[in-house]
Protein backbone atom coordinates (compact mmCIF):
# COMPACT_ATOMS: atom_id res chain seq x y z
CA UNK A 1 0.00 0.00 0.00
CA UNK A 2 2.94 2.22 0.85
CA UNK A 3 4.33 1.90 -2.37
CA UNK A 4 1.29 2.35 -3.98
CA UNK A 5 0.81 6.04 -2.20
CA UNK A 6 3.94 6.43 -3.30
CA UNK A 7 3.58 6.16 -6.90
CA UNK A 8 0.30 8.11 -7.33
CA UNK A 9 1.83 11.23 -5.18
CA UNK A 10 5.28 11.04 -7.66
CA UNK A 11 2.87 10.48 -11.00
CA UNK A 12 0.54 13.26 -9.91
CA UNK A 13 3.66 15.65 -9.21
CA UNK A 14 6.03 13.69 -11.99
CA UNK A 15 8.21 14.61 -9.08
CA UNK A 16 10.04 12.30 -6.45
CA UNK A 17 10.79 15.47 -4.95
CA UNK A 18 7.05 16.74 -4.30
CA UNK A 19 6.13 13.38 -3.56
CA UNK A 20 8.12 12.70 -0.54
CA UNK A 21 6.87 16.59 0.66
CA UNK A 22 3.81 15.66 0.31
CA UNK A 23 4.03 11.87 2.06
CA UNK A 24 6.37 13.26 4.94
CA UNK A 25 9.27 10.90 3.59
CA UNK A 26 12.89 11.25 2.26
CA UNK A 27 13.10 11.42 -1.29
CA UNK A 28 15.06 8.24 -1.25
CA UNK A 29 12.25 6.42 0.69
CA UNK A 30 10.16 7.48 -2.23
CA UNK A 31 12.58 6.23 -5.04
CA UNK A 32 13.02 2.84 -2.93
CA UNK A 33 8.70 2.39 -3.16
CA UNK A 34 8.73 2.99 -6.98
CA UNK A 35 11.40 0.89 -7.89
CA UNK A 36 10.24 -1.97 -5.87
CA UNK A 37 6.63 -1.43 -7.01
CA UNK A 38 8.15 -1.52 -10.76
CA UNK A 39 10.46 -5.16 -10.20
CA UNK A 40 7.00 -6.33 -9.02
CA UNK A 41 4.75 -5.24 -11.75
CA UNK A 42 7.93 -5.98 -14.33
CA UNK A 43 7.43 -2.70 -15.77
CA UNK A 44 9.10 0.83 -15.95
CA UNK A 45 6.69 3.68 -14.56
CA UNK A 46 8.94 6.10 -15.29
CA UNK A 47 12.16 7.19 -16.68
CA UNK A 48 14.48 9.90 -16.16
CA UNK A 49 15.28 12.63 -18.52
CA UNK A 50 18.05 14.96 -17.04
CA UNK A 51 17.29 16.59 -13.52
CA UNK A 52 13.92 14.90 -13.44
CA UNK A 53 11.00 11.90 -13.82
CA UNK A 54 8.33 12.07 -17.07
CA UNK A 55 5.66 9.03 -16.26
CA UNK A 56 6.37 6.50 -19.51
CA UNK A 57 2.83 5.41 -21.32
CA UNK A 58 2.18 2.48 -18.62
CA UNK A 59 2.59 4.74 -15.86
CA UNK A 60 0.01 7.26 -16.98
CA UNK A 61 -1.95 4.41 -17.40
CA UNK A 62 -1.32 2.99 -14.25
CA UNK A 63 -1.31 5.95 -12.73
CA UNK A 64 -5.21 7.01 -13.23
CA UNK A 65 -6.11 3.77 -12.57
CA UNK A 66 -4.28 3.59 -8.72
CA UNK A 67 -5.78 6.94 -8.39
CA UNK A 68 -9.34 6.13 -8.74
CA UNK A 69 -9.02 2.90 -6.57
CA UNK A 70 -7.41 4.97 -4.11
CA UNK A 71 -9.98 7.54 -4.52
CA UNK A 72 -13.08 4.68 -3.71
CA UNK A 73 -10.88 3.38 -1.16
CA UNK A 74 -11.21 6.69 0.78
CA UNK A 75 -14.91 6.97 -0.05
CA UNK A 76 -15.43 3.36 1.29
CA UNK A 77 -13.36 4.24 4.07
CA UNK A 78 -15.63 7.12 4.94
CA UNK A 79 -18.68 5.18 4.39
CA UNK A 80 -17.73 2.52 6.76
CA UNK A 81 -16.92 4.86 9.65
CA UNK A 82 -19.77 6.27 9.14
CA UNK A 83 -22.20 3.28 9.11
CA UNK A 84 -20.87 2.29 12.38
CA UNK A 85 -22.54 5.59 13.57
CA UNK A 86 -25.65 4.92 11.90
CA UNK A 87 -25.28 7.09 9.36
CA UNK A 88 -23.32 7.21 5.67
CA UNK A 89 -22.58 8.57 2.57
CA UNK A 90 -24.67 8.07 -0.35
CA UNK A 91 -23.62 8.57 -3.90
CA UNK A 92 -25.69 10.62 -6.87
CA UNK A 93 -25.63 10.87 -10.06
CA UNK A 94 -27.38 13.75 -11.14
CA UNK A 95 -28.16 15.72 -14.14
CA UNK A 96 -27.23 19.23 -13.86
CA UNK A 97 -30.03 21.45 -13.96
CA UNK A 98 -32.38 19.55 -12.08
CA UNK A 99 -30.24 19.35 -9.62
CA UNK A 100 -29.16 22.83 -9.57
CA UNK A 101 -32.30 24.20 -9.55
CA UNK A 102 -34.57 21.56 -7.97
CA UNK A 103 -32.90 19.02 -5.61
CA UNK A 104 -30.41 21.33 -3.76
CA UNK A 105 -32.35 24.29 -3.39
CA UNK A 106 -35.34 21.29 -0.85
CA UNK A 107 -31.31 20.04 0.38
CA UNK A 108 -31.30 20.95 3.63
CA UNK A 109 -34.48 19.90 5.03
CA UNK A 110 -32.90 16.42 4.18
CA UNK A 111 -29.64 16.88 6.24
CA UNK A 112 -31.97 18.72 9.04
CA UNK A 113 -34.09 15.44 8.75
CA UNK A 114 -31.18 13.01 8.15
CA UNK A 115 -28.02 14.75 9.63
CA UNK A 116 -25.53 11.63 9.85
CA UNK A 117 -26.27 10.60 5.73
CA UNK A 118 -24.52 13.40 3.77
CA UNK A 119 -25.16 12.90 -0.25
CA UNK A 120 -22.11 13.43 -2.88
CA UNK A 121 -23.37 14.24 -6.33
CA UNK A 122 -21.42 13.71 -9.69
CA UNK A 123 -22.77 14.57 -13.04
CA UNK A 124 -24.50 11.84 -15.27
CA UNK A 125 -26.24 12.83 -18.41
CA UNK A 126 -27.41 9.31 -19.35
CA UNK A 127 -27.33 6.09 -18.45
CA UNK A 128 -24.66 4.26 -17.78
CA UNK A 129 -23.63 0.60 -16.22
CA UNK A 130 -23.67 1.36 -12.07
CA UNK A 131 -21.24 -1.68 -11.36
CA UNK A 132 -18.16 0.55 -13.34
CA UNK A 133 -18.52 3.37 -11.37
CA UNK A 134 -18.85 4.55 -7.43
CA UNK A 135 -22.36 5.51 -7.60
CA UNK A 136 -25.16 3.91 -6.17
CA UNK A 137 -28.44 5.69 -7.75
CA UNK A 138 -29.15 8.11 -10.24
CA UNK A 139 -31.62 10.71 -10.75
CA UNK A 140 -32.90 9.83 -14.57
CA UNK A 141 -34.81 11.30 -17.03
CA UNK A 142 -36.50 9.59 -19.25
CA UNK A 143 -38.95 5.71 -19.45
CA UNK A 144 -38.17 3.50 -16.36
CA UNK A 145 -36.48 1.18 -18.63
CA UNK A 146 -32.53 1.43 -17.42
CA UNK A 147 -31.49 -2.33 -17.41
CA UNK A 148 -30.68 -3.53 -14.23
CA UNK A 149 -32.30 -1.00 -12.21
CA UNK A 150 -35.84 -0.38 -10.17
CA UNK A 151 -36.74 3.49 -11.12
CA UNK A 152 -39.21 5.18 -8.04
CA UNK A 153 -41.48 7.99 -10.61
CA UNK A 154 -40.84 11.28 -9.23
CA UNK A 155 -43.09 13.56 -11.27
CA UNK A 156 -43.56 14.73 -15.23
CA UNK A 157 -42.17 18.13 -16.34
CA UNK A 158 -44.16 20.65 -18.61
CA UNK A 159 -41.51 22.47 -20.97
CA UNK A 160 -42.28 25.89 -22.66
CA UNK A 161 -40.48 28.09 -25.02
CA UNK A 162 -38.18 30.95 -24.01
CA UNK A 163 -36.29 33.80 -25.89
CA UNK A 164 -35.04 37.10 -25.44
CA UNK A 165 -37.31 39.88 -25.34
CA UNK A 166 -35.21 41.58 -27.72
CA UNK A 167 -35.35 39.01 -30.26
CA UNK A 168 -39.24 39.25 -30.98
CA UNK A 169 -39.98 41.85 -33.69
CA UNK A 170 -43.11 40.81 -33.63
CA UNK A 171 -45.90 39.52 -31.12
CA UNK A 172 -45.88 35.36 -31.88
CA UNK A 173 -49.60 34.49 -32.44
CA UNK A 174 -49.43 31.17 -33.22
CA UNK A 175 -46.65 28.30 -32.94
CA UNK A 176 -45.80 28.37 -36.38
CA UNK A 177 -44.85 31.99 -36.07
CA UNK A 178 -41.37 30.70 -33.73
CA UNK A 179 -40.48 29.04 -36.80
CA UNK A 180 -39.09 32.47 -37.93
CA UNK A 181 -36.59 32.40 -35.00
CA UNK A 182 -33.70 30.18 -34.92
CA UNK A 183 -34.53 27.51 -32.17
CA UNK A 184 -32.10 26.15 -29.88
CA UNK A 185 -31.92 22.29 -29.55
CA UNK A 186 -30.85 19.79 -26.54
CA UNK A 187 -28.47 17.12 -27.59
CA UNK A 188 -29.79 15.24 -24.95
CA UNK A 189 -33.75 15.24 -26.00
CA UNK A 190 -33.25 16.06 -29.81
CA UNK A 191 -36.59 15.35 -30.83
CA UNK A 192 -38.05 17.96 -28.14
CA UNK A 193 -38.77 20.89 -30.66
CA UNK A 194 -40.33 18.10 -33.12
CA UNK A 195 -42.44 16.75 -30.50
CA UNK A 196 -43.67 20.47 -29.03
CA UNK A 197 -44.28 21.83 -32.75
CA UNK A 198 -46.45 18.42 -33.11
CA UNK A 199 -48.38 18.79 -30.22
CA UNK A 200 -49.67 22.26 -31.31
CA UNK A 201 -50.32 20.64 -35.03
CA UNK A 202 -47.11 22.14 -37.03
CA UNK A 203 -45.25 19.50 -39.35
CA UNK A 204 -42.35 21.34 -40.84
CA UNK A 205 -39.38 20.10 -41.11
CA UNK A 206 -37.48 23.59 -39.78
CA UNK A 207 -38.39 22.41 -36.26
CA UNK A 208 -35.10 20.05 -36.32
CA UNK A 209 -32.80 22.54 -37.80
CA UNK A 210 -30.64 24.66 -34.99
CA UNK A 211 -27.55 24.40 -32.57
CA UNK A 212 -27.63 22.14 -30.35
CA UNK A 213 -26.08 21.93 -26.67
CA UNK A 214 -26.04 19.43 -24.07
CA UNK A 215 -27.03 21.14 -20.82
CA UNK A 216 -29.87 22.85 -20.05
CA UNK A 217 -27.73 25.50 -18.75
CA UNK A 218 -26.25 26.32 -22.10
CA UNK A 219 -29.90 26.35 -23.51
CA UNK A 220 -30.81 28.74 -21.47
CA UNK A 221 -27.39 31.33 -21.92
CA UNK A 222 -28.32 30.46 -25.14
CA UNK A 223 -31.49 32.31 -24.87
CA UNK A 224 -30.54 34.71 -22.47
CA UNK A 225 -28.13 35.85 -25.18
CA UNK A 226 -30.39 36.17 -28.16
CA UNK A 227 -29.04 33.33 -29.82
CA UNK A 228 -32.30 31.93 -30.20
CA UNK A 229 -36.01 30.24 -28.86
CA UNK A 230 -34.90 26.84 -26.70
CA UNK A 231 -37.22 24.75 -25.61
CA UNK A 232 -36.71 24.05 -21.44
CA UNK A 233 -38.57 22.60 -18.36
CA UNK A 234 -40.84 25.52 -16.83
CA UNK A 235 -39.60 24.86 -13.08
CA UNK A 236 -35.89 25.60 -14.67
CA UNK A 237 -36.66 29.36 -15.48
CA UNK A 238 -39.77 30.52 -13.83
CA UNK A 239 -37.93 32.06 -10.98
CA UNK A 240 -35.27 33.54 -13.14
CA UNK A 241 -37.21 34.97 -16.25
CA UNK A 242 -37.17 38.51 -15.26
CA UNK A 243 -33.58 38.31 -14.04
CA UNK A 244 -32.60 36.66 -17.16
CA UNK A 245 -34.78 39.32 -19.27
CA UNK A 246 -35.99 36.14 -20.77
CA UNK A 247 -39.68 36.15 -21.74
CA UNK A 248 -41.77 32.84 -22.93
CA UNK A 249 -43.03 33.98 -26.19
CA UNK A 250 -46.18 31.62 -26.71
CA UNK A 251 -47.35 30.46 -23.01
CA UNK A 252 -48.28 26.91 -24.64
CA UNK A 253 -46.59 24.45 -22.01
CA UNK A 254 -46.48 20.62 -22.97
CA UNK A 255 -46.49 17.82 -20.31
CA UNK A 256 -43.38 15.81 -21.77
CA UNK A 257 -43.93 12.42 -22.51
CA UNK A 258 -40.29 11.65 -20.15
CA UNK A 259 -40.76 11.95 -16.23
CA UNK A 260 -37.69 11.72 -13.20
CA UNK A 261 -36.90 9.16 -11.47
CA UNK A 262 -34.49 8.00 -8.99
CA UNK A 263 -33.15 5.07 -10.35
CA UNK A 264 -30.73 2.44 -8.29
CA UNK A 265 -29.46 -1.39 -9.45
CA UNK A 266 -32.20 -3.75 -8.31
CA UNK A 267 -30.17 -6.49 -7.47
CA UNK A 268 -27.95 -5.08 -4.29
CA UNK A 269 -28.97 -4.81 -0.91
CA UNK A 270 -29.12 -0.89 0.33
CA UNK A 271 -27.85 0.28 3.66
CA UNK A 272 -29.47 3.89 5.52
CA UNK A 273 -28.23 6.75 3.22
CA UNK A 274 -30.32 5.30 0.21
CA UNK A 275 -33.45 4.15 2.12
CA UNK A 276 -33.44 7.41 3.72
CA UNK A 277 -32.42 9.67 1.04
CA UNK A 278 -35.30 7.61 -1.12
CA UNK A 279 -37.76 8.00 1.48
CA UNK A 280 -37.44 11.97 1.71
CA UNK A 281 -37.03 12.36 -2.23
CA UNK A 282 -40.36 10.51 -2.71
CA UNK A 283 -41.68 12.75 -0.15
CA UNK A 284 -40.49 16.16 -1.84
CA UNK A 285 -41.71 14.90 -5.83
CA UNK A 286 -45.40 14.02 -3.74
CA UNK A 287 -45.41 17.63 -2.18
CA UNK A 288 -44.67 19.35 -5.75
CA UNK A 289 -47.25 17.26 -7.67
CA UNK A 290 -49.56 18.35 -5.36
CA UNK A 291 -49.22 22.11 -6.48
CA UNK A 292 -48.12 20.85 -9.83
CA UNK A 293 -51.47 17.97 -9.86
CA UNK A 294 -50.87 18.07 -14.26
CA UNK A 295 -47.18 16.67 -13.56
CA UNK A 296 -48.43 14.31 -11.05
CA UNK A 297 -48.62 11.27 -13.21
CA UNK A 298 -46.12 9.17 -15.25
CA UNK A 299 -46.29 9.49 -19.24
CA UNK A 300 -47.85 6.76 -21.01
CA UNK A 301 -45.11 4.38 -21.52
CA UNK A 302 -46.33 1.98 -24.38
Amino acid sequence: MSALLAFEAAARHESFTLAARELFLTESAVSRQINTLESNLGVRLFVRVKQRVVLTKAGKVYGAQVRRSLEQLDRDTLSIIAHGSGGGYLELAVLPTFASQWLIPRLAAFNAQYPDVRVNMGVRTGTFPFGETHFEAAIHYGKPTWPGTSADFLFSEEVVPVCAASLLTRPVQSAADLLDYPLVHSTTRPDGWATWFASMGVDDNRTMQGVRYELHTMLISAAAAGLGIALVPRFFVDAQLEQLGLVIPLDAPVVADSAYYLVYPTELSHGKPLASFRGWLLHEAAAYSAVNPELAGPPDTD
